[in-house]
Order: structure tokens, then sequence, then C-alpha cells
């Protein structure tokens, strides 16, 4: 599984012009791909990283808090999160200009992994987790926060 992790003040997520989930204050957007090898294990270390994660500031502006941390105490501070599955994350471009997408797992393993992603974030972190349509044209829009942009894959964990 690969994850990238954008804090952000505000966030939406629009499939067929109407907006599917959305934020307001401070909070996550997730990028996921998941591909053909991923496992529960995959999700579960996953899930532990993102709600652990401390890149929101502390009172004295060092990146100390988690977004488990921020809920409540800052004015506007929501804490929220949203999941978007992202295929195009394990794309292939080493042979001429057209992306493959061969690394990428099917349907039936990425469906399943995606919802027990967002299933297992929102028990993580006590509250429910926005998410996309999995395999659907969105539009994702936010505002990233620092920007602060960060690359999680459980294959590459050290």
């Amino acid at each position: 599984m690969r994850i990238v992790i954008q804090r952000a003040k505000g966030a939406s997520v629009t499939i067929d012009g109407k907006v599917n989930t959305e934020f307001q204050g401070f909070g996550y957007v997730i990028l996921l791909g998941i591909e053909a090898t991923d496992t529960m294990e995959d999700v579960e270390w996953l899930v532990r990283k993102v709600a652990s994660l401390r890149v929101f500031d502390d009172e004295n502006g060092v990146m100390n808090r988690s977004i488990q941390d921020i809920a409540g105490e800052h004015e506007g501070a929501d804490g929220n999160i949203i999941v978007v599955s992202q295929f195009t994350l394990f794309a292939s471009y080493k042979k001429g200009n057209r992306p493959s997408w061969l690394r990428a797992a099917s349907h039936d393993i990425s469906i399943p992994l995606y919802e027990a992603f967002v299933q297992r974030l929102s028990e993580a972190i006590g509250r429910p987790v926005g998410h996309g349509e999995f395999g659907a044209d969105m539009k994702v829009n936010l505002c990233n926060d620092g920007p602060v942009t960060i690359l999680m894959d459980t294959h590459n964990k050290e």
C-alpha cells in the first residue's frame, strides 16, 4: 500500500457535480493506492502510522501533535480525514510516456482493503472518516496547509 498524506485546512470531494464529503478546519486528505500483494497487515500498519503521525503544530509552533491531539484544541480544528482511492500511485513510467498500471491491484483485492482502511482509521481516531467513491471520477479540492505532504509505503517500512 502506498499513501500520500496532505495536511489540509479544508477539503472536499465532488462526484458528478455533487459534494460527496468535505471538512472545514484542519485534517488530512489521504490518497490511497493498493497493489496486488497488499494485505490486512498493511492496512493495520498504515492506520497506526496515520493515527499517530505528529504533523500539527503544538503551542510552540513545532509539529508535535497528531490528528487525534488537535481535535477540539484549536479554533476551527476538526481533526477530519478524507480518504480517496488512487490507483495511479502505482504508475510505471519507465518505458515510454504512457504510464502502465500493472502494479495496481484489481477491484476484488483493492475494494475490500480500501474499505477496511477507511473503517479501521475511523475506529482508530474515534470519529467518521470521509471518503470518495471507489473508481469514480472525483474532483478533490483542498488547501494544503504548510504545505505538508508525506509519502508512506508499506513495502518500505524502514
